[in-house]
């Protein structure tokens, strides 16, 4: 089913918005990539305007910003989630999601969903 991103056609009070237009595609929201960690796998896919997003379906390493030095770390798992309640026993990766590495724990700061990439910080 596709997922709409237009506004809602009900006003909070329950009475109905006079719609300016009809739908379009251009409203039309992407289905997630739900990150999870395993051995790497990006998807491109196009989007509007002709241009391409890469999606990280699974990956296994965080790139870590420390005090102008950057590493590449494994990731154990993922301790939290606050995205949604279910993705952290799942071990989805989203961004602000909080992973367990060797070195500590590592909040995420890029969207590996739109970006294919995944960098985070340390916690501390």
């Amino acid at each position: 089913m596709a997922r709409s991103q237009y506004k809602s056609r009900r006003k909070v009070s329950g009475t109905r918005y006079t719609p300016m237009r009809k739908k379009r595609q251009c409203d039309l929201g992407g289905i997630s990539a739900h990150t999870v960690i395993g051995n790497p796998k990006i998807k491109t896919k196009r989007v509007m305007g002709g241009n391409t997003k890469a999606a990280a379906l699974r990956v296994e390493f965080v790139c870590v910003s420390n005090k102008g030095k950057t590493e590449k770390l494994k990731i154990d798992g993922v301790t939290e989630n606050p995205a949604n309640i279910h993705y952290t026993r799942r071990n989805v990766i989203t961004k602000g999601a909080i992973v367990k590495t060797n070195k500590g724990e590592v909040k995420i700061t890029s969207r590996p969903g739109q970006t294919g990439t995944l960098f985070g910080v340390f916690l501390n």
